[in-house]
């Protein structure tokens, strides 16, 4: 294999294995090394590998396929890093150059190839307007649906809409594609990912949208923090729990439930917003909440991101059911992301434990 490594990436790949002090404190939080126990599925390890495809003194067998491809990108390992690498930089950067080299996972391909033919990873061809029964027209706020709500967790969508609808707000969806971050996360090349980038801005723009409200943590992230990096978005980028947190919800009690709440990785330690979702769950009367040991910044992840929910089933349960134990006070578990929600549920299997996203409880306590 030649190594299509850019110079200025290259220098990134050396740069971060001269200031990785092999130390690991990556060890202590990484949610893939916890499952799997070896350091090469861990961050460190997966640096030096990294370094090894770039000087083409390592040949991508499966092996090597599978540790760059477990990582859940939860981003853990960089704020624990003492040398400040950002480490998901480098494994996408790696796993960019595997696809480019004709190395991706079988699953991983089918998705990606089924976003550019139909615009989402499910190979839906029905058209978003007929899977959410709204046809968008010109709104100040606009709502981004994302792909895992449109065609599988429904119940998110339409508990979106069904707020948006009691609120009284005057919103639009959009004739939206695949947000990208799929894509993005597995190391398919950026020229298609930016190429539905400028599709979703022309839409939302089309629409005279000031305002895009969003409930998956992935889009969220990918409009937030992705997105300007390649197109302009000239429009606030807002997640659900933030716009909610600004409303007068008048909500119904829930009493007699002990819950607790699961920082998406993505809408936490990526993005920072940890208030509002608490923000919102504290509007709920008579529910009686609690904070898990690891929160906020800490939070463990899900297991479900980074295509490792895909690619290694079994490995993403086997996080996910670490992260269920964390909440074993709980009767319910409230998230903010689709990849979370599905997850979680896995993970809880058999245990009793209810895994909600926090827009269904509004709903039905609006």
């Amino acid at each position: 294999m030649v190594s299509q490594f850019s110079t200025d990436r290259l220098e990134e790949v050396r740069h971060a294995v001269d200031v990785c002090t092999m130390c690991g404190f990556c060890k202590s939080v990484c949610p893939s090394f916890k499952a799997i126990g070896w350091d090469s599925a861990l961050s460190r390890g997966r640096i030096v590998l990294t370094y090894g495809l770039l000087n083409g003194d390592l040949e991508p067998d499966q092996g090597f396929i599978d540790n760059m491809y477990t990582c859940t990108t939860c981003a853990d390992c960089v704020r624990r890093c003492p040398s400040k690498v950002n480490i998901v930089d480098i494994i996408e950067l790696c796993r960019a150059d595997l696809v480019r080299n004709g190395h991706i996972l079988p699953k991983h391909k089918a998705m990606c190839e089924g976003i550019v033919e139909n615009g989402n990873p499910f190979k839906e061809k029905g058209s978003r307007r007929e899977a959410l029964g709204r046809v968008p027209h010109p709104a100040k706020i606009g709502y981004y649906v994302g792909c895992t709500a449109t065609y599988r967790s429904k119940k998110t969508a339409q508990a979106t809409l069904s707020i948006l609808d009691k609120l009284g707000v005057d919103f639009t969806t959009v004739d939206e594609v695949c947000c990208g971050s799929v894509m993005q996360r597995v190391g398919w090349p950026q020229e298609d990912v930016t190429a539905l980038m400028r599709k979703n801005v022309e839409q939302i723009k089309a629409l005279g949208v000031e305002m895009l409200v969003l409930a998956c943590a992935g889009c969220y992230r990918m409009f937030k923090l992705e997105y300007p990096k390649y197109v302009d978005v000239p429009f606030e980028v807002l997640h659900i729990t933030e716009f909610l947190a600004r409303q007068d919800l008048k909500l119904k009690p829930m009493e007699g439930v002990v819950a607790t709440y699961h920082d998406p990785c993505h809408l936490g330690r990526h993005c920072g917003v940890y208030d509002a979702p608490r923000e919102v769950i504290a509007k709920i009367p008579g529910l009686q909440f609690r904070e898990m040991e690891f929160n906020k910044g800490l939070s463990h992840c899900c297991g479900g991101g980074g295509g490792v929910k895909s690619g290694y089933p079994g490995i993403s349960k086997d996080i996910a059911v670490t992260r269920i134990e964390e909440a074993s006070f709980a009767d319910l578990i409230i998230t903010t992301c689709p990849f979370c929600v599905n997850n979680l549920k896995d993970g809880a299997e058999g245990t009793g434990k209810q895994v909600r996203d926090l827009v269904e409880i509004v709903d039905e306590l609006m």
